[in-house]
């Protein structure tokens, strides 16, 4: 690879970070599809003089085994690669337009009942510093409906114990207040008693620690919410993120109006949002098929 192709990753950085407003995880992951389509073209070819087919023909290469999501997110790193070089000038056209997308039907999330989230709450022993953190952390995780980044990041700066709200800086770095209820405050204030010392002062604000002193990664959050998930007997495949949707889905069971759901989870669009009433009718769907005298 030569220099000029060599310095692109890193301007495509800049440009999603700073122009698009992209999230460090999108933009590490954009940028880290459009480095091995650099490789792939080995200097063989400029990304400049690249056509449709050479898009569909690295596409070919790489979609073998992958889900058809993953690949729709492949393409679109590439098209956003290729909107770069055009506003760099680099590029006339770009090459991702005529290729297809491959089409996706409606995602539902897996979801948890409320059963089951009482269930993994109530599991989580107290006797110990890791588990009022993780009681904390999941509390805040259903109980506000966070991302797992916006829980990692979280600062005790941000919450407001006494007007029961967080202040939360989500994609974008926009920020929203979000109703927190009380389970969460309690059990977020019985963690921050026991909380370690931090280990620079750059971390003293941060909610979430770990045993070192640094800020808790969205990795430990993973392996965490497993943990708990399993030791509580749940079988569904389960993330952060599980939560988030469980209790965006139990408020619209329970008449929350749509748009209220929308501000708190931050969802830039309604339409991500209408995701919830469909996952009910699914469930509602599941349930007649399965006792229907005609199975």
């Amino acid at each position: 690879m030569n220099k000029e192709m060599q310095q692109l990753p890193g301007a495509f950085s800049y440009y999603l970070s700073i122009e698009r407003r992209m999230s460090p995880n999108t933009v590490e992951s954009y940028v880290r599809e459009a480095s091995d389509f650099l490789e792939y073209l080995d200097g063989r070819r400029s990304p400049s003089d690249c056509g449709s087919e050479d898009v569909t023909d690295y596409l070919a290469t790489r979609s073998k085994g992958l889900s058809e999501r993953s690949q729709a997110h492949l393409l679109s790193s590439l098209r956003s690669f290729f909107d770069f070089l055009l506003i760099e000038g680099l590029k006339k056209d770009n090459p991702c337009d005529l290729v297809d997308a491959p089409k996706l039907g409606q995602y539902l999330p897996e979801v948890l009942s409320m059963e089951e989230v009482e269930a993994v709450l109530s599991s989580v022993p107290l006797d110990s510093d890791a588990g009022l953190r993780d009681k904390a952390m999941l509390e805040l995780l259903y109980g506000c409906g966070l991302r797992v980044s916006e829980l990692c990041s979280l600062l005790i700066s941000r919450v407001d114990f006494e007007r029961r709200f967080l202040r939360i800086v989500g994609k974008g770095d926009k920020e929203r207040l979000v109703p927190a209820g009380e389970p969460a405050l309690c059990a977020l204030e019985e963690w921050i008693a026991v909380r370690p010392e931090p280990a620079a002062p750059e971390y003293s604000d941060y909610a979430f620690l770990n045993r070192r002193g640094t800020p808790l990664s969205r990795v430990s959050a993973f392996k965490m919410v497993k943990r708990r998930a399993a030791e509580a007997g749940i079988r569904k495949e389960i993330s952060p993120h599980t939560f988030r949707h469980s209790f965006a889905t139990h408020l619209v069971e329970r008449g929350a109006d749509l748009r209220i759901v929308q501000e708190m989870l931050g969802h830039e669009s309604i339409l991500t949002t209408e995701i919830y009433t469909h996952i009910d009718s699914a469930s509602w769907q599941r349930s007649i098929l399965e006792h229907h005298p005609r199975k």
